[in-house]
């Protein structure tokens, strides 16, 4: 608290606020640092994701009470980015700096579709929660995710409710935002990793349209989410770039 300027970390699904562990360390000293344990995925207060944008209500709400009204910099993770972006389009709270790492943007689909999308990713992650750790590792068959990974990853599914993981996905997909999107936040960047650069085709050009001044940082040698895990200093490099950026005032 002592720390003057704020910065607020959201984490991306199937993981807990922990996700930052490794960035902690690296900011804690010259930083406010403000962690949500989200809604469904907090471990020592078991409920159901709510929704994104009751969340990022209830952040706002959150941070006044502890009479923050000014934070240099907020950063969101996949669904996490989706917080953000909706924080953003709120702007109840003077926003500095903002970044959003694979940030999930509304579909733009008939309902009957969105639905259908949402069901699928329910399924896929559904299917873990039942199967244990040998079936996520044939649903997550990739080299972004090591053995200790996966582990941790069965360890969330094991707590969090079937209910959570649905809110997670319908909401993530379609929550609403302001057919004007007004925000006082001065520099947005939207960061993503080499390898999703097709999965995030459709958020990039959402970033665009809605947020055209955003600023678009590419990533090597990581997958989706995985900068604040695998490269915890470029993370906190970024983040500080961040809040020392000039455009601030």
């Amino acid at each position: 608290k002592e720390n003057s300027k704020v910065v607020v970390l959201i984490h991306p699904s199937l993981v807990m606020w922990d996700y930052f562990e490794f960035v902690i360390p690296l900011l804690e000293k010259d930083y406010r640092l403000i962690i949500p344990a989200l809604p469904g995925y907090d471990k020592e207060h078991p409920d159901d994701f709510t929704s994104i944008e009751a969340i990022s209500a209830e952040l706002e709400k959150n941070l006044k009470e502890r009479g923050i009204e000014e934070i240099q910099c907020i950063y969101g993770c996949s669904m996490g980015g989706s917080i953000v972006t909706r924080f953003l389009a709120d702007s109840q709270i003077k926003v500095h700096t903002a970044a959003i790492d694979g940030g999930i943007t509304p579909y733009n689909l008939p309902y009957p579709v969105t639905r259908l999308i949402a069901a699928r990713d329910f399924m896929m992650i559904y299917s873990g929660k039942l199967g244990g750790l040998k079936l996520l590792e044939k649903v997550f068959s990739t080299d972004e995710y090591s053995d200790d990974d996966l582990k941790y990853i069965a360890g969330v599914l094991d707590f969090i409710s079937s209910k959570t993981i649905w809110r997670t996905f319908e909401s993530c997909n379609n929550y609403s935002m302001p057919k004007k999107i007004k925000t006082g936040c001065k520099r947005i960047e939207y960061w993503y990793s080499s390898a999703e650069r097709k999965a995030r085709k459709w958020d990039i050009e959402y970033f665009k349209k809605n947020f055209p001044d955003a600023i678009f940082k590419e990533f090597e040698e990581i997958g989706h989410g995985g900068l604040a895990v695998l490269k915890p200093e470029t993370f906190a490099e970024e983040i500080i770039k961040l809040c020392k950026d000039k455009k601030e005032s």
